[in-house]
This record gives structure tokens, sequence and C-alpha cells, in this order.
């Protein structure tokens, strides 16, 4: 599906009050969208907050991942690349991700039903993604982002505070919630950052994290329904995951990351008829033929260091299983 007959999909969709699902890439060429009532749960299975085609079942017994990454070498090949842009001052933060080799064949389908998370998404022989990112929510004429940047073992002494005093995480936060503010800035009025810099905590198999997020909220025109597909479209990529400037940081992800990120990163969405929601393609498992990878990534600034940041791509390799 072309990128206008995507968005054309979902103006009309969003007008007729028709709930439906929809996909969108990275790179914005392969978007997809789905009538909900079309919907094939051996091909999709999606859980929102609680809602879609796959939340009855629940699967146990989950063996943890085995995974081979990146090297610290070779990451630091594609960190020194984005943090010459950094220095020079082409971007003010960017957004780094990384492909870490599964070592076995996980049962996505399986995962997807012991996974705990906001948003689980499930494309067959494709990806399984469970995001705790929103990339938007509409409501009654008001869009509500909640950029998340910034990320901590919650096993650290004294972790809140250390995530929150940490002057490196602050500019990056700061970063974000600027880009993400003039971003909303283009589809809506009277934006607003309601709450900034939270924390979440995000249980794992392994360890838990905590997750810095904000809250920005603007109002849209009364007829936005009929413009559902104009509105997400101006508001892609999602910039919590590329970086500001966002389209010279985009240049710069193609030549340090060195190949498409596909799906992942992208954005998938659902509308009930009246509201929608929508996630950051985030924690990621991309299935690739027989071969399966976990992609990870972290917000790179100036005063960024390669140690800590590839560590961060390594803490964001997990299920979040109880």
């Amino acid at each position: 599906m072309s990128l206008d007959d995507f968005k054309h999909r979902l103006n009309e969709w969003g007008r007729d009050r028709v709930p439906f699902l929809f996909v969108a890439d990275f790179e914005m060429q392969q978007p997809q969208v789905w009538r909900l009532s079309d919907l094939d749960s051996n091909s999709v299975l999606f859980n929102f907050n609680g809602e879609g085609n796959g939340v009855v079942v629940q699967q146990t017994g989950v063996p943890a991942l085995q995974v081979k990454p990146i090297s610290f070498p070779d990451f630091k090949i594609k960190f020194d690349k984005v943090l010459h842009h950094l220095n020079r001052g082409d971007s003010f933060l960017t957004n780094l991700t990384l492909k870490s080799k599964l070592e076995s064949q996980p049962d996505l389908k399986k995962l997807f039903f012991a996974a705990d998370a906001k948003y689980k998404l499930w494309m067959k022989d494709r990806f399984l993604c469970f995001s705790p990112e929103i990339f938007v929510q509409i409501a009654d004429r008001v869009i509500t982002t909640y950029p998340m940047k910034g990320t901590i073992d919650a096993a650290v002494p004294d972790a809140a505070n250390e995530i929150l005093s940490d002057p490196k995480e602050l500019a990056e936060h700061i970063t974000i919630v600027d880009l993400l503010r003039n971003d909303l800035g283009l589809v809506s009025t009277d934006v607003t950052v309601k709450r900034f810099r939270y924390l979440d905590e995000i249980k794992t198999s392994g360890k838990n994290i905590l997750q810095m997020s904000s809250e920005i909220s603007g109002q849209l025109a009364h007829d936005y329904r009929e413009h559902l597909g104009d509105i997400l479209v101006k508001l892609l990529p999602a910039g919590s995951i590329s970086g500001a400037p966002k389209k010279k940081t985009l240049e710069i992800i193609q030549e340090a990351e060195g190949e498409k990120r596909g799906y992942y990163t992208g954005v998938a969405g659902f509308f009930d008829g009246e509201r929608l929601d929508s996630c950051v393609m985030i924690r990621f498992i991309e299935q690739d033929g027989e071969q399966f990878y976990y992609r990870s990534g972290a917000g790179l600034t100036a005063q960024s260091t390669a140690e800590t940041e590839y560590q961060e791509i390594l803490d964001k390799i997990y299920v979040p299983v109880n």
C-alpha cells in the first residue's frame, strides 16, 4: 500500500467510524491497515491496553532468550559515526539502534501471549512487538503523546534519583520533549506539557528497569476523525526513536546503521470508531526466514559515552514476563 493510499484509507475509515488496526514502518514504505472485522487472527494478533483480538490465552513457562549481541568494538564504530555529527552540531539527539542475533528460534506467537506489556503486536513470520511506549492517543479532540527517553536498571542504588539528576539524561529528555511539542504543533493547537519527567518501572524476566517519560497534549479540530491519516503521517517517524532535528538526524541514522529498520521503531495503532490508541514499535523481535533478531537502541547526545549507551542497548533486550 502506498503512503497516499494509507492516508486516504485512514481518513475515510475515521470519517465513517470504521474500527481499524494499522502499522507503519519507520521508512514509511510498507504501511498497512485492516478493518477489525477483516483481521485474520492466524496472521495478526494485537492487544493494546486490554483491547484487541489477542486478549484471552495466557502462556507460561517461556524459555529465556539466548542472545548474541553485537560486539562492543562493532558498536563503537557506529557510535563514533553518530558522535561525529553530534559534536559538529548536525544533531542534538540521535537514536542509534542495533540488531542482536538470537541463537534460538522462539515461538513468537507463544511469546505474544506470555508477554505483559501495554502494547503487543504479532505478525506471522515477520515480528513480535511488546512495547511500553505510547505514540499518540486521541479522544474527544485531544491528542496526547508520552515521549519515553531515559532508562536505568532499577537495581542500581537510588536508581530514580540517579537518572533524574543525570545531566546527560536531562538534556536528552528536554530535547525530545521539545521535538514532540513541536510535532504536535503541526497538527493541533494549545500544546501543553502536562507532566515532565516521570518514571515507570517495567518488570522483565531478568531485571526491572525504570523508564522516564513526559506527557504532552494538544487540541484538534472538530473534524479530526476525517483527517486521521493526515495527522498521523505528519507526525511520522516518531521523534523519540529518531531525534532532533528530525530531517538531518534521519540521514545520520541511515549512515550509522547502514540498513533499513522496517517495522522496528515504526508505529502501530487501533481505532475503535471513536478513540485512537497507538504505540512506538520498540521491544521488538524480528524474524528473517529461520533467523531471529532482537532490535534495541539508545538515544545519543554529545555527552554520551560508548560504554554507557552500549549497556543501555543490552538492558533493553528482554521479554516482559512476570
